[in-house]
C-alpha cells in the first residue's frame, strides 16, 4: 500500500519560476517518484489558507521550504504553527525542509533566526552525525543544494542531529521516529538553483554568487535524502525491532 503524505506548501514561486517549476508541492512530487517506496501526495498551499479537512488522514506531513521567515509573525505562520503543534500532539509524523526545518525546532523548543554566517547557497557538504534503520542507502558525506539565510540555532531538547557543518551545525535532525527535517533541499536541481542565484545576484554580493553558481559542478544526494524521508515514514520500530 502506498504511503500517503500531506505536503505543506508554504510559498509562492516568482512569476518567472512558475511556468517550469510550478512550486514546491510539484518539486517533491518529482523528487520522490525517483525513490523506490510507493507513495502518493496532496498538496495544500498554506501561504493561501488551504488545509486538508479534517476527516482526511495520511502517514506524515511535510512542511516546504519558503521565502518568509520561519520566526516571522504572519498571521498564516501562526495558523501553520498550531497546525502542526496539534499534529505533533497527535503522534503524526513530520517532515520539514528549510523553513519547515526551522518552523518545527521553533514549535518544539528549538531556535531559528538570521544566521551571522550569511547566505547559504549553492551544493553544501555535510558530515553525518548519526545513523538510524531509514537512513538507507548508507552514505558516509551528504551534499545538497542550499538557499538560505536563516539557521536553526538551538535544537529541541530531544532531537539528534544528523548532519552538520562549520557554517550550519544543525543541517538535519530528527525526533525520535516522529520529526525528521533538513536545511537542505532535496527537491532543488540545479537548474533552479541557478535560477535562484541569478534573481538574488544583486542581494548576495559578486562574491557568495560566484562561489554558489562554482559550487553547482558538483552532484547533490536530493534522492538520497527523498529515500530516507519515505522509509523514516514507513518505519515502525515495534515491528522492525523483532526481524531477525
Amino acid at each position: 500500500m502506498s504511503l500517503r503524505i500531506c505536503i505543506l506548501e508554504t510559498d509562492i514561486l516568482r512569476p518567472e519560476l512558475v511556468d517550469q517549476y510550478q512550486g514546491y508541492g510539484q518539486m517533491f512530487q518529482r523528487l520522490f517518484s525517483q525513490q523506490p517506496i510507493a507513495a502518493e501526495f496532496s498538496v495544500y498551499n498554506v501561504m493561501q489558507g488551504d488545509y486538508p479537512s479534517d476527516d482526511l488522514t495520511f502517514d506524515a506531513y511535510l512542511v516546504t521550504g519558503s521565502k518568509a521567515d520561519s520566526f516571522g509573525t504572519d498571521p498564516w505562520i501562526q495558523t501553520l504553527k498550531t497546525y502542526l503543534l496539534k499534529r505533533y500532539e497527535r503522534g503524526d509524523k513530520l517532515l520539514g525542509v528549510c523553513f519547515g526545518h526551522q518552523l518545527l525546532a521553533l514549535l518544539l523548543g528549538g531556535k531559528s533566526e538570521r544566521a551571522t554566517q550569511g547566505w547559504g547557497v549553492g551544493t553544501h557538504k555535510y558530515k553525518l552525525a548519526a545513523k538510524a534503520p531509514w537512513m538507507s542507502p548508507v552514505r558516509e558525506e551528504l551534499t545538497l543544494l542550499i538557499s538560505h539565510q536563516d539557521q536553526v540555532t538551538a535544537l529541541p531538547e530531544n532531537a539528534t542531529v544528523i548532519a552538520s557543518s562549520d557554517f550550519c551545525p544543525f543541517a538535519a535532525y530528527h525526533i525520535n521516529d516522529q520529526v525528521l527535517c533538513f536545511q537542505g533541499h532535496p527537491e532543488f536541481i540545479h537548474d533552479y538553483s541557478r535560477a535562484l542565484l541569478d534573481i538574488r545576484q544583486e542581494a548576495l554580493g559578486e562574491q557568495i554568487y560566484s562561489q554558489g553558481m562554482a559550487s553547482l559542478e558538483h552532484e547533490h544526494h536530493g534522492t538520497t535524502v527523498a529515500e530516507w524521508m519515505m522509509r523514516f515514514v514507513a518505519h515502525k520500530p515495534e515491528t522492525d525491532s523483532v526481524k531477525p
